[in-house]
């Protein structure tokens, strides 16, 4: 049915980043969640107030949460369509993560108000009245939120989007307690255990915990959570690929939504090389990386001696020494700048948060090492943290 849907409606399968694919994707995805969901509050709705139960009112209106966050979900993909302008030249893709901070708000509002009813009916309980009907009414929209469920989540792995994903599981915790609640007629029908108030509380419970977590996967992205390791790898490796290119650091990853993803790094080459050659070398890596992994790449050109025997040794037995300190520490930008009395080695260090060791320490380590080696050079060390 998805793949069926995807043809009738976008026909063209294309890249996961490109704007117009998103959006007519969440398009979608938007317009199938208001209507499954529309029709399911209606029918719960009717079929909760007949029989008096809060809990099905309760996932009726669960479910009228959900359309409301489908509509925030289509306009949020329709406003990331929008180019760049003057006062936002980054575009506003950023306005997907801000739709589903909306949609949590929502969830979270929902589930407060659904816990006040649902203690007020435990307080004051009343059977319900369970039929037939009914239960072919829970059953069929247990059918329904499973499909939901497989429905959004495939249209996250296509465009690995945080709503849809959220959407995926708000539907299968929706799915969840619609059974919940069928359990709970059904006991109350055979068994004469009112159980409609604890259930739908525990409903509450669930809706609170998803809005909860839906707000903080979309405040990471927010306030700038670390860049995908999967993409920061496949950066290093297309401008390593380059036989020119013999080192890479300082990566830094800017996102400003899907399909809005700005790098920056630094890109080591022989200083015997040509300038010019080397500009050519990094234009054609930056195409490529926005060609390919749709990033906008900048390149910084570090120019490093490869023919000083004395600064291939030395550079050898720092990092030896490094590696031997800790393997996850890695040197670059290193530098012998020699003076009328000594010569000083500098470079830059970049040390894991979790590393327990402060600076001080690590240059004094280094530092006995080389001496260790009869190159007891003054060191200056320039520390940068990484994850």
């Amino acid at each position: 049915m998805t793949n069926f849907l995807l043809k009738l409606f976008i026909q063209k399968n294309t890249d996961s980043q490109d704007p117009a694919y998103r959006a007519a994707v969440g398009r979608l995805a938007g317009i199938v969640g208001i209507f499954c969901n529309l029709l399911l509050f209606a029918v719960k709705g009717i079929t909760g107030f007949l029989a008096g139960s809060i809990s099905i009112l309760a996932d009726a209106v669960n479910n009228l949460s959900d359309a409301g966050s489908s509509i925030i979900t289509l306009l949020g993909f329709h406003l990331a369509q929008r180019p760049a302008d003057l006062d936002h030249p980054y575009g506003h893709a950023r306005y997907e993560y801000l739709s589903g901070l909306a949609v949590a708000y929502l969830i979270l509002l929902v589930g407060f108000e659904l816990a006040k009813s649902s203690i007020a009916k435990i307080l004051h309980p009343a059977p319900p009245v369970f039929t037939a009907l009914t239960f072919g009414i829970l059953l069929g929209s247990l059918l329904l939120k499973l499909w939901l469920c497989r429905f959004f989540g495939s249209l996250d792995k296509r465009i690995h989007s945080t709503v849809l994903e959220a959407a995926s599981l708000d539907s299968r915790n929706d799915f969840l307690s619609t059974s919940a609640v069928l359990i709970s007629c059904l006991i109350g029908r055979y068994w004469g255990i009112q159980i409609d108030g604890i259930v739908g509380l525990c409903m509450a419970g669930l809706i609170i915990y998803s809005g909860v977590r839906m707000t903080m996967d979309t405040i990471s992205p927010l306030l700038g959570k670390r860049a995908d390791p999967m993409l920061i790898k496949k950066l290093q490796t297309l401008v390593l690929s380059h036989e020119k290119i013999l080192g890479v650091h300082d990566l830094l990853v800017h996102d400003y939504g899907p399909g809005q993803c700005f790098a920056s790094l630094h890109a080591e080459l022989s200083a015997q090389e040509d300038p010019l050659s080397c500009h050519d070398i990094i234009d054609d890596i930056e195409s490529d990386a926005l060609n390919q992994l749709n990033v906008h790449l900048v390149i910084h050109y570090d120019p490093v001696v490869t023919d000083d025997p004395e600064w291939n040794t030395m550079r050898a037995l720092v990092n030896s020494a490094i590696q031997q300190l800790d393997p996850r520490l890695s040197m670059h930008d290193f530098r012998m700048v020699r003076g009328a009395e000594r010569t000083k080695l500098v470079f830059d260090l970049a040390v894991p948060y979790s590393l327990d060791r402060s600076p001080e320490d690590i240059k004094l380590s280094i530092y006995e090492a080389l001496a260790q080696q009869g190159k007891a050079y003054p060191l200056v060390i320039h520390f940068d943290a990484v994850p």
